[in-house]
Order: C-alpha cells, then structure tokens, then sequence
C-alpha cells in the first residue's frame, strides 16, 4: 500500500511543502475526493481516510488515501494526477 496526500500533487506547493512532482505534472489544489474519483476511474484498489493529517501541516486534516500499486510512488502519483487533469478538461 502507498499512501497519497493532496499535498503530493498541488501545483501551488514547493517541494519542501510537500509537493513530489513537476509542476507541469501536478494539479490546482486537488481534493481527497478529486484523489478518489481518479482511482476510480483507473479500477486501482484504495481505501481512503479522510481525518488523517499530513505530517507537514499535522493542524489540518486534508486526509490521505492507501493505494495498492505495483509501480514506484511517483509513477503512481504522476498516473493520479493525470487522470484528475483529464477529468478537469
């Protein structure tokens, strides 16, 4: 299981906020619930919990989501936030 943040994929971070890919690669601000349709979306098994709190900023409760992937994280990542682009086009 890989856990994914919104934090991993919001275009408006730096790096040492918690952004993990390019900016060209990553999203505006994306949701646990935008996270959660794309998986959907991509059949990938998940469970999601939604009261959990990145580690960075422990006062918000932003949640995260378990995913079950072969693949390295940021490959998973870049696939996730792909697909919520596309789903915003």
């Amino acid at each position: 299981m890989i856990a994914i943040w919104p934090q991993y994929l919001n275009k408006n971070l730096t790096l040492n906020e918690g952004r993990k890919i390019s900016k060209e690669d990553c999203v505006k601000d994306p949701t646990i619930n935008d996270i959660e349709r794309a998986l959907k979306r991509l059949n990938l098994p998940h469970s999601i919990q939604k009261e959990s709190s990145y580690p960075g900023k422990w006062y918000e409760k932003s949640g995260r989501v378990l995913v079950e992937w072969e693949g390295t994280k940021l490959e998973l990542i870049r696939t996730i936030s792909l697909e919520i682009k596309n789903m915003r086009n």
